[in-house]
């Protein structure tokens, strides 16, 4: 399945039509699951027609964590969020003459720059999302194409000078969407700042780190992950794929959740709820062929997926040919909260995904380890979380 990177940060929500056809989809063939973990995580949100995972996943981690942390129950806002990495997005962007891209994704690492350098509010500290257009639930389809117009406009506009109001101008209609943004806010009877609300939550930006598995750069070294999302340009820590897997399985064991960057455009990615990698995922493209021009399709053939004894192998050179060739795309941001066992005894991960209350598992899915080790983009996760052996070979410990 060949894919251009532009349309990644598109498949990071679902049409509102799909979800609807998954939840009116008989559950009569609901595979039964029996959890061997399972950490305890915020209720499901709904990103709705935006291209927000980032926000939602990234954030949905770090409420996790708090419940880790034995800070409680948090509801924090993805509009505080977004905003603040969209205005800096649209820095970036006119600063490159738009080669940077501005779109409506991201990464999780907006987030960890967010707590860090503006804060975090609660989300009953924001009006309701969208409120001046009338919405209940993000809807970014008047939103970004007024706003990429406009970035656009400035950045590839080949103008002899830039106006020092454009950031301004630009500030109103998030503000107009999203509300304006809260100086000071309560909580509990007390008065915080978006910068003290941090404080108070206790939580370090600097205690998160992004792990990778890829061979084109040196294992146990830092790179920048060669995404568009990645604008800001943030680092990874590269690890072999079986110390890769082996942090992410240890991590739920320990009690620890993360924030999983996936691609979910393969044909293994059930919307049932179900993400595997079956063994004829790698059938032969078709197009140009003489049997294309007569089938009237340029499809790889069908991959049915039967069981997990059905899945493909995955090795590192196997994961590296699909980033390298884009089959491996950034499109989706998640939450891995737990471990469960299929009736035939096949280990998955369980996701929480933010596409509202959909499918067979009412708003999260099992991801079976050969999709994790597959296609995995990379995870946000806390440092303590990584084995020591591991971590020292990071310079983590």
């Amino acid at each position: 399945m060949n894919k251009m990177l532009c349309l990644a940060a598109a498949l990071c929500f679902m049409p509102a039509s799909v979800v609807a056809q998954s939840n009116a989809a008989a559950k009569n063939d609901t595979v039964k699951f029996t959890v061997v973990k399972e950490n305890p995580i915020t209720s499901i949100k709904d990103q709705n027609q935006s291209g927000t995972c980032w926000a939602f996943s990234s954030l949905g981690f770090l409420e996790a964590e708090l419940l880790r942390m034995g800070k409680g129950n948090h509801d924090l806002s993805e509009s505080f969020l977004v905003y603040h990495t969209y205005m800096d997005r649209a820095d970036k962007a006119v600063r490159t003459h738009g080669d940077a891209s501005f779109s409506q994704g991201g990464s999780f690492y907006d987030a960890v720059y967010c707590l860090k350098h503006y804060g975090i509010v609660p989300q009953d500290a924001m009006p309701t999302k969208g409120h001046l257009y009338g919405d209940s639930l993000y809807n970014f389809n008047q939103l970004d194409a007024v706003t990429s117009a406009y970035v656009g406009a400035i950045a590839k506009g080949k103008l002899k000078k830039i106006s020092l109001t454009w950031k301004d101008d630009l500030s109103n209609i998030y503000k107009n969407y999203f509300g304006e943004l809260p100086a000071s806010f309560q909580v509990n009877g007390k008065t915080f700042t978006p910068q003290s609300y941090v404080k108070e939550l206790g939580i370090n930006p600097d205690d998160y780190v992004s792990l990778t598995s890829y061979t084109h750069h040196p294992f146990y070294s830092k790179f920048i992950l060669e995404i568009q999302d990645n604008w800001r340009w943030a680092e990874s820590y590269n690890l072999p794929l079986d110390e890769f897997m082996e942090v992410c399985e240890t991590a739920v064991k320990k009690g620890y959740t993360f924030a999983w960057g996936a691609d979910v455009s393969e044909k293994g990615f059930g919307r049932d709820g179900i993400a595997k990698v079956p063994a004829n995922m790698k059938n032969t493209d078709m197009t140009g062929s003489d049997a294309a021009r007569w089938t009237g399709t340029n499809e790889r053939n069908g991959a049915v997926i039967k069981t997990n004894d059905d899945e493909l192998a995955i090795t590192q050179e196997l994961r590296q040919i699909g980033y390298d060739n884009w089959e491996t795309t950034d499109d989706h941001g998640m939450v891995i909260y737990g471990i469960a066992k299929d009736d035939k005894g096949n280990e998955y991960f369980m996701v929480k995904n933010s596409w509202g209350n959909y499918g067979k598992y009412n708003g999260m899915f099992y991801a079976s380890k050969a999709y994790v080790a597959y296609k995995t983009m990379n995870i946000l996760i806390h440092k303590d979380a990584v084995p020591s052996k591991i971590a020292k070979k990071l310079g983590l410990k």
